[in-house]
């Protein structure tokens, strides 16, 4: 039985392209077994419960958001987690490990590579992240959706397959209407507390315009309350749906003339799959401002609107909707220019390399401080010297970042 092993977690950016991989991996090979790591911080532990996926657990701390103890805590816990990251990839005996960067990524595809075993890594956003720039040197290939990030990467391991979704996601007709405008706003799989204020806001003001305007707006989980009072706040209950969570985003993209949404990877490119135009406002605090950065690809090609948060007045945010809605063929080579970089097959693509890699001879072990006094020493040693230096330590690509 070939054994794929797909590292990481945290929220749904990482895991649901991680399941979209499983799902095609058995798909193409029935055979083989599917196994996910992640840590229990992450949606992981939810999301692949529900669905009753095998999933192993290691505990490692962030990186980011904890300030230089936050760090040292984190870069030790990697350093001391290799041991048992290790065991895992030996008593599941994997042929091959795909790390989604984050959580648990680094330590299983160091471990896997100490092993001999074949490693790749996804990079969904234009910019990588810090785990997979530092684990970049090691592997055998590197899967992308924006040619931004293959700069970055040896050549020869970069793939341009896109970012993996499940199945549901495809192409659907866009036809451009004259007056009602149907808005989908989207912040994630944990909601985002700017858009569930600003656009509720927004809308009024569009609608006071005399736009006709209406509303399926997902706050994330805990937070439906406060958004469904705003709308009756503004008087606009009779047009506006709030849900905490939307199970079929692909139906809920495919009903909508409009996405107003952060410009987290999957996100992009789920709606980059359907085709449809969007106003995108991008999570200011994501690690290297990757998804302006997302963002703003989309936009040079015509594709959406980027708008910077400290921008997104709801004045402005209303002024891009009488925009839209003013102009049904903008909207419709908007949708054009936005399934042109849909990559609905990326799943299977990735899928079908993994099992390639899978299927080729081990690589010669390599030799890494995995165990025992050296791994503490190690793990002791690497934040206190990159501190003097001012520098990120070996261990960084190790831990978590945050997804946005």
């Amino acid at each position: 039985m070939t054994t794929v092993l797909i590292a990481g977690g945290g929220t749904g950016g990482h895991v649901f392209p991680m399941i979209a991989v499983g799902d095609a991996v058995r798909a193409a090979a029935p055979e083989a077994r599917v196994v996910y790591v992640g840590t229990a911080r992450g949606i992981e532990v939810r999301v692949m419960g529900e669905r009753g996926d095998d999933l192993e657990l290691l505990h490692v701390l962030p990186l980011r958001g904890g300030g230089l103890s936050g760090f040292v805590r984190g870069a030790a816990r990697a350093g001391r987690v290799l041991p048992e990251a290790r065991r895992l990839v030996e008593r599941l005996d994997a042929r091959v490990v795909l790390s989604l960067g984050g959580y648990a990524g680094g330590p299983v595809s160091l471990a896997a590579r100490s092993l001999g075993v074949p490693v790749a890594i996804l990079e969904p956003n234009s910019v990588l992240g810090l785990s997979n720039r530092l684990l970049s040197p090691l592997v055998d290939r590197a899967y992308v959706a924006f040619p931004e990030a293959a700069r970055a990467l040896r050549p020869s391991t970069v793939r341009l397959f896109g970012v993996p979704l499940r199945r549901a996601f495809a192409r659907a007709p866009y036809a451009p209407r004259e007056g009602r405008l149907s808005l989908l706003v989207l912040g994630g799989s944990q909601g985002a507390l700017a858009l569930n204020d600003i656009v509720p806001r927004a809308i009024a003001h569009g609608r006071g315009r005399g736009l006709d305007l209406e509303v399926v707006h997902q706050t994330g989980r805990d937070r439906e309350a406060a958004v469904r009072s705003l709308y009756a706040e503004l008087g606009l209950s009779e047009h506006a749906r709030v849900v905490p969570f939307i199970d079929d985003v692909a139906e809920a993209l495919a009903a909508a003339d409009v996405v107003i949404a952060r410009a987290g990877a999957s996100t992009l490119a789920e709606l980059c799959a359907v085709g449809r135009p969007s106003i995108l406002i991008p999570y200011p605090f994501a690690a290297d401002d990757h998804q302006m950065k997302n963002a703003q690809s989309l936009e040079r090609a015509s594709a959406a609107v980027a708008i910077a948060q400290a921008d997104a007045t709801e004045a402005r945010i209303a002024g891009e909707l009488a925009r839209l809605a003013a102009a049904p063929a903008l909207r419709a080579r908007m949708a054009e220019a936005a399934a042109a970089f849909g990559t609905p097959d990326a799943a299977a693509r990735v899928a079908a390399d993994l099992l390639e890699l899978a299927r080729a001879p081990r690589h010669r072990a390599l030799r890494f401080p995995i165990g025992g006094a050296r791994a503490k020493r190690a793990s002791e040693e690497a934040p206190r010297r990159a501190a003097m230096r001012g520098a990120a330590p070996p261990g960084a690509a190790l831990g978590w970042e945050e997804a946005g």
